[in-house]
């Protein structure tokens, strides 16, 4: 019986880890459901007024709307649509009446229409504060001739917009041909279905090994 002693230990141990891993991907999986859903409701909520001090945890993808007046200040951010020729995502200065400035992303432009002019005019924008994630550390700089932006951030647009860091995604369209581009959650992935069912199937690949491990050593023994 001894000879059987650590393997069985070593099998329960090992399937015992695998499954914990794998019910720990279904609780991440529900509260994932969860947060999408406040994203949801949040996103789809009736639009407040802009709050006076946006903070990213109680006000990411709350609907909201301003009157102000678009000052012909803007950033590029390389981007594609499905559909269309690639182009840009447009984001610009926004002036309010208190004098604050923020910033909005209009939405996309296709290629031939970045050059079309776009003067300063006054706008009430309906949209949803974000403040995006896309950058990493392989994103490369903004290109230093164009002016092309090859993610968003935030805090780095706001200070060469002169702006507070504060950015609504438009939701309706604000003219100039501009296609918005509304925040959803497409680009928040819960695949921690997937990942439980690999952890389980590794403990079933395991808990079979350890079988077959004490198949062959009876075997020897006989």
């Amino acid at each position: 019986m001894r000879r059987y002693a650590f393997p069985v230990l070593m099998g329960i141990v090992g399937v015992a880890i695998l499954m914990s891993l794998g019910f720990w991907q279904l609780r991440r999986m529900e509260e994932k459901r969860i947060y999408l859903d406040e994203i949801e409701a949040r996103i789809g909520n009736a639009a407040i007024p802009l709050p006076a001090v946006p903070e990213e945890g109680p006000h990411k993808f709350q609907a909201v709307f301003a009157d102000g007046r678009f000052t012909g200040e803007y950033l590029e951010v390389l981007a594609g649509q499905k559909g269309a020729s690639p182009g840009v995502l447009v984001i610009e200065a926004f002036a309010l009446p208190d004098g604050r400035r923020i910033m909005v992303q209009r939405g996309f432009i296709e290629e031939d229409m970045r050059n079309v002019p776009r003067p300063p005019r006054a706008a009430r924008v309906e949209g949803n504060l974000h403040w995006p994630q896309d950058a990493d550390a392989s994103t490369p700089p903004p290109d230093a001739k164009t002016g092309l932006w090859f993610a968003r951030d935030v805090a780095a647009m706001a200070q060469k917009l002169d702006t507070e860091a504060t950015l609504i995604v438009a939701a309706k369209p604000v003219g100039d041909g501009i296609t918005p581009v509304p925040v959803d959650t497409s680009s928040i992935p819960n695949n921690h279905w997937g990942y439980a069912i690999q952890w389980f199937l590794l403990a079933a690949t395991w808990a079979g090994m350890t079988v077959f491990l004490l198949w062959r050593i009876r075997a020897r023994k006989v």
